[in-house]
Order: C-alpha cells, then sequence, then structure tokens
C-alpha cells in the first residue's frame, strides 16, 4: 500500500495542476511503460536527497558532447522528478550524446522554491566541471535542455552569467554555448497571471512576482542571453500553450538573440518527451543538432 501513495497522490493532484485529461499521452503512460532505461551512474552534487543527477554515458572513449538535462513538474516535489525523462536520455546516449539529468529540490521539498531551487540548478550545472575531470565530457558542446518547468531552469541556468545582483549572483557560472527549451516556461510573469501550473509559480518566488525577483529569476526579464536558443511547443499542448512563449520570443529577437519556434503538429504536452513518438523523435534530433 506504502509503495501506491505516491501514485495515488499524483493522480489526485495533477489533474488540477496539469490537466492531463487534456493530453493525448500522459505522464502516466511514460512512467508506466514497460523496461525504462537505467542512467550509468548516478552521483550527488549536495547533501539533501534531491541534490543529484544521473550521468548516460554513450560507448566509446570519448570525449563526448554533453547535454544538460532538467526535469519539470510545475517545480513541484509530488510530481515525477528525473525518472520522466530516462527515455529521452536514453536516446541521446544512444546517438552518442552523454546526458547530465539533474535533480534539485522543490516546493514542498525542505530548502526548496526560492533560492534553493535556483541555487541547486546552478550547484548541479557547475557540476559538470568536476565531472569532466572524470569521464570523458566535452563541456565545449553542451547543450542545456529542460521540458516544461525543466525548460525554463534551463533557459535560466544559460542566463545565470546576466544576474548581476542579489542571492543568484555567481562568479563563473558554466558558460552554456545553446538552449532547446521543450514546452518551456520562460515567461514566470505570464505564467503567474495565466496560472499556467496553478499557483505554483507564487509558490516557487514565495509570492506574486515583483519586477526585483522577476528580475534573476524569469528568462524574459534576463535577456539577451547571447546565445542561440530553441523553443520546440506541441500544438495541442494545453498544459504551456503558444502564447506562454509570445513574448519572450519577440524581445528575445528585437534584442539579437538568435531564437527559433518549431511547433509541432499533433502534439500535446507529453509527446515531446517520448522519443517512441514523431514528436518526441524530432526534439532528441533537435537536442543533438543544437550542439556546437
Amino acid at each position: 500500500m506504502k509503495r501506491l501513495m505516491p501514485r495515488l497522490l499524483m493522480s489526485l493532484v495533477l489533474p488540477t495542476v496539469l490537466n492531463v485529461s487534456a493530453q493525448g499521452l500522459s505522464f502516466l503512460d511514460i512512467l508506466d511503460r514497460p523496461a525504462r532505461p537505467q542512467p550509468d551512474t548516478r552521483l550527488a552534487y549536495g547533501d539533501a536527497p534531491q541534490q543529484f543527477g544521473e550521468l548516460w554515458l554513450p560507448k566509446g572513449n570519448g570525449p563526448h558532447p554533453v547535454v544538460l538535462m532538467i526535469h519539470g513538474g510545475c517545480w513541484q516535489s509530488s510530481l515525477p522528478g528525473p525518472e520522466l525523462l530516462a527515455f529521452q536520455a536514453d536516446a541521446l546516449r544512444s546517438a552518442g550524446v552523454a546526458v547530465w539529468s539533474i535533480s534539485y529540490r522543490r516546493v514542498g521539498h525542505a530548502g526548496g522554491g526560492y533560492p534553493g531551487t535556483f541555487d541547486d540548478v546552478a550547484r548541479g550545472t557547475d557540476r559538470l566541471r568536476v565531472l569532466a575531470q572524470r569521464y570523458p565530457l566535452d563541456l565545449k558542446r553542451l547543450v542545456a535542455t529542460g521540458h516544461s518547468a525543466g525548460g525554463h531552469l534551463a533557459l535560466w541556468a544559460a542566463a545565470r552569467p546576466r544576474i548581476t545582483t542579489g542571492p543568484l549572483k555567481a562568479e563563473a557560472p558554466l558558460p552554456i554555448p545553446a538552449v532547446v527549451a521543450v514546452a518551456g516556461i520562460p515567461d514566470l510573469d505570464y505564467a503567474s497571471r495565466n496560472k499556467i501550473c496553478g499557483a505554483s509559480v507564487d509558490q516557487l518566488l514565495g509570492g506574486a512576482p515583483t519586477a526585483a525577483r522577476l528580475q534573476d529569476t524569469s528568462p524574459l526579464a534576463l535577456l539577451p542571453l547571447h546565445l542561440p536558443q530553441t523553443l520546440m511547443q506541441g500544438t495541442k499542448d494545453r498544459i504551456v500553450p503558444a502564447a506562454a512563449s509570445d513574448d519572450y520570443r519577440a524581445k528575445a529577437a528585437a534584442s539579437g538573440d538568435k531564437i527559433e519556434v518549431l511547433n509541432l503538429d499533433d502534439a500535446g504536452h507529453f509527446e515531446l518527451i517520448a522519443p517512441w513518438t514523431p514528436a518526441g523523435r524530432r526534439v532528441v534530433e533537435r537536442i543533438r543538432q543544437a550542439l556546437p
């Protein structure tokens, strides 16, 4: 019975947050798919249970190009973590790309929310420098990607050099040459006003977004990023609609950033991370193409 409780809780909570009934493919279809692949190793980057990453290494001596992968789940502790991206990580590994898929503290975890969630993503990202001393990783060929809330965090990780004040300012963040945000949430103010993920944005930020809080957390406020960005969106996604990226896309282009928007027909929110679907295969292909 104890093993069934997390799944029961998700089945009760998620429809109110994710509107899963509107999607062709649900997150449970991915979690329940047989023979879920496993990473080569799991490594901690901190002391909290959620502060770890999964390293997926392709065959061969390398050095391998690297994908920094960040899971979504509305920044909420009750929703799935890196396990939801296991099939996508394995598809990239099979294509000769190493994947560092990080977990992080979320709303509901001790220390989650602002600034802890962002601190964890920063620490998990920068840990790649340490991993590259032990594993055959080519950090010059690096792309960050994330799904849903993870798309927000992937863009934020790349935007960290733009943070000039506050607790999230870093002296030497790991440079990220490119980002592929998959059903991402690049504008936290829009997401809060339109209740994307319900009240999750306000919970993440500790209240309704203010200009000061958005300044170091919302990718829109941190533009220009001075790196190529790809936004991938399912045309039937009712969880994170395409309009969630409209202002970001326009401002990024106006600032001189190279930005590409790819709308995938007949795809909802979760097809994009299911590499056995046409949309999921396209996402894997685009991530590989984005590698420098």
